[in-house]
């Protein structure tokens, strides 16, 4: 049996270190930690953590690329157990900028031609 790609582009993978806080409804940072990329496209991310996080909450992203920073909100689409006692994360970025799609799509292009 195929499985159906549901993905619009392709996911490339890339190890940063990443910053993120969970925010709430009413735009309260509910916990703050550090993990990383385990893969990246112009629609999201794949996130690890050392604790879960919860699906119910938006996420703000602090993704170091190269010499530049990112800051990318995202909506957290599953949260499940990982490798090694971590959890892995889908994230789907919401509100990015077109300042911030050009330095993602030049981080891809960068990783995609190694």
């Amino acid at each position: 049996m195929k499985t159906i790609e549901k993905r619009h582009h392709t996911r490339i993978s890339a190890l940063n270190l990443i910053s993120y806080s969970c925010i709430d409804e009413t735009d309260t940072v509910v916990a703050q930690g550090m993990g990383r990329t385990l893969n990246v496209s112009e629609d999201g991310i794949l996130l690890e953590t050392h604790v879960a996080v919860d699906p119910k909450y938006s996420i703000s992203l602090a993704i170091g690329l190269e010499d530049e920073v990112v800051n990318i909100t995202g909506r957290i689409i599953h949260s499940v157990s990982g490798k090694d006692e971590k959890f892995e994360a889908g994230i789907e970025f919401v509100e990015t900028d077109e300042s911030t799609m050009n330095i993602l799509n030049k981080y891809i292009q960068a990783f995609a031609e190694q």
